[in-house]
């Protein structure tokens, strides 16, 4: 419609009058609908300033938050996950490594592990990334943690990991699902140290990632309106057959039920880590 593009003296075209903010500057927060500054939401550790909702977080931002000084020492990396099924759907299981990893500097698959102090206690952590391939535990996760619980248990330090997983990886089949049982066998000879190990899930933490290590901390944490649990609702829904409950596996349903200790803003997730370790550790 060209009269609503004409032009006249102090009056701009529909083209001139499009915002200059570059793309990605706002966030559509996907709990209350409001569109946030990407600066002020950074600012509030990934946390919607309107509604508290907790927008993910990657492993660095996590070591920064935690670790004294965000002073760390990187531990384990450079091991890169094989092909070893040949796996193909549209695309090829190493073509989808070459690609996630191009997407994710650094990451050589969907965990950090590091070494550093939390409250002057020392500490082996590790933290998963959901945009490696969705967080997803193939068997490099696997090696990675087991080693990052390896090295608490050699120098007798408290144990952290940070959850933020689709669950088992499918492009690895069984070699995936080995890794439920190395991480959890491993969990229990650490264990017999009575070392803390301290287990927070983000959202979202499902699948063998919930099945396994996620769930077998001396203390379970959990951020607000996380998603945690082993299938999806709509698996759950079809298989019993039966409506479920409001909030069903948010981390404020499973704190009711008993499969938490307490659920934790992000905001004061140092400060608790800080207590408990300063008690236990």
């Amino acid at each position: 419609m060209d009269w609503f593009r004409r032009k006249k003296a102090g009056i701009l075209t529909e083209r001139e009058h499009k915002n200059d903010v570059p793309d990605g500057y706002w966030v559509n927060c996907p709990s209350c609908k409001e569109i946030v500054n990407r600066r002020e939401l950074i600012d509030n550790l990934n946390v919607c300033p309107e509604c508290q909702y907790h927008f993910q977080f990657d492993s660095k931002d996590y070591f920064g938050l935690l670790l004294d000084d965000a002073s760390y020492e990187p531990l384990f990396e450079g091991i890169r996950s094989m092909d070893p099924l040949e796996f193909v759907d549209r695309k090829s299981y190493a073509e989808r490594l070459v690609e996630a990893a191009k997407n994710n500097p650094g990451l050589s698959d969907a965990v950090r592990a590091a070494a550093g102090t939390i409250g002057e206690h020392r500490t082996s952590i590790a933290a998963m990334d959901f945009g490696f391939i969705g967080g997803s535990m193939g068997s490099v996760v696997g090696e990675i943690l087991t080693r990052t619980i390896q090295r608490a248990y050699d120098e007798r330090t408290a144990l952290i990991i940070i959850s933020q997983s689709g669950g088992a990886r499918m492009m690895e089949g069984a070699y995936s699902l080995m890794q439920l049982a190395k991480t959890s066998a491993n969990l229990a000879r650490f264990a017999e140290r009575k070392l803390p190990y301290i287990s927070i899930m983000t959202h979202p933490t499902t699948g063998g990632v919930t099945a396994s290590f996620a769930m077998l901390g001396d203390f379970n944490l959990a951020e607000p309106g996380a998603l945690i649990g082993f299938a999806g609702p709509r698996v759950i829904r079809e298989t019993i057959g039966k409506d479920l409950p409001d909030g069903f596996q948010t981390s404020e349903f499973l704190l009711e039920k008993g499969f938490l200790d307490h659920i934790v803003h992000r905001k004061d997730l140092r400060e608790t880590v800080t207590k408990i370790l300063d008690l236990v550790a």
